[in-house]
């Protein structure tokens, strides 16, 4: 299947380096990372369903993360690490287009799902009397509906950005996945219309996150000052750090990738930005939130010892 008016029926990916040195270390390295994400979030994902005391709106939204996070690196990695392998790492044009369409769906549902958690943080700590009534299990589920729907219509908009575009002889795209600015790029007729329409939505899908949680955490910062107790305030501390932490890497890293003209950021800075939010991001989720949480440190002991017995 080709692009409409496009020569181009497939590409092939660059991959992260073309130093015939490295692409073995660099195979087995992102391997490593791959089964360490894997393992990681099916982990966190088995252990919230396992034990009842961990079935809270707060880890209804870990469970979830847990979910996005491995589906989008699974998007991603398998196909790379061929590029470590394979001379010339092919793909189908429909191929690309689903790649980048799932990519953008996870990517933008986690930035929403990051924002919700921060809410949710927000209603535990300053409103800790109505917090099981303010996220019932409705408010929880439509948040989550809310956190998808905003995930599939910034998919579409960058998916049918990008197969409006023309691609005439070049196919060769100079990253490791089908990503929207390499495209961009590749593309013999884009315009300023179609860097418009990327900045906007990019910017939506990572604006109106980052205002939420900004707000959230003034919100809860100012509600901890106000707390007597020295264990309230750093057990309050220590879960918004944890958030902060996750929320730092993964919107600056998107942030510096997306929110400039690709004019300003060369494709190669660009291939070592976008390993932060799709690599490494996804990797370290389930380790920040499980070696830092008490209650999930408590549940694994728990299910570990019940396994032994």
């Amino acid at each position: 299947m080709a692009a409409k008016n496009s020569s181009v029926t497939e590409f092939i990916l660059v991959g992260l380096s073309n130093h015939p040195g490295l692409q073995i270390p660099l195979f087995f390295l992102f391997l490593g990372f791959y089964l360490i994400t894997v393992l990681g979030n099916v982990g966190l994902i088995i252990l919230i369903a396992l034990n009842s005391q961990l079935h809270t709106p707060m880890y209804f939204f870990f469970f979830n993360l847990s979910i996005i996070d491995l589906s989008y690196c699974t998007t991603i990695i398998p196909k790379m690490l061929m590029s470590f392998i394979s001379k010339k790492n092919m793909i189908f044009y429909k191929g690309c287009m689903t790649q980048l369409f799932f990519f953008c769906f996870f990517v933008i549902s986690e930035s929403f799902i990051l924002s919700a958690m921060a809410y949710d943080r927000y209603v535990a700590i300053c409103k800790p009397l109505v917090y099981m009534v303010t996220m019932s299990p409705q408010v929880c589920l439509v948040l989550l509906l809310g956190v998808h729907v905003m995930g599939f219509t910034g998919a579409m908009a960058h998916t049918g950005n990008i197969m409006s575009l023309t691609f005439c002889s070049d196919n060769l795209i100079n990253h490791f996945m089908c990503d929207i600015l390499p495209l961009l790029e590749l593309s013999c007729n884009r315009n300023k219309a179609n860097e418009l329409a990327i900045f906007v939505v990019v910017a939506t899908d990572i604006i109106i996150p980052i205002v939420t949680i900004f707000i959230s955490y003034v919100l809860i910062l100012s509600n901890i000052l106000h707390i007597h107790s020295k264990e309230g305030r750093s057990k309050a501390f220590s879960t918004c750090s944890t958030h902060m932490s996750v929320v730092l890497l993964y919107f600056g890293s998107g942030a510096f990738m997306y929110l400039k003209s690709p004019t300003l950021l060369p494709l190669e800075q660009g291939k070592v930005s976008s390993l932060f939010y799709t690599i490494v991001a996804p990797m370290l989720n389930p380790l920040i939130y499980s070696l830092r949480n008490k209650n999930v440190k408590n549940a694994f002991r728990k299910t570990l010892a019940r396994k032994i017995l």
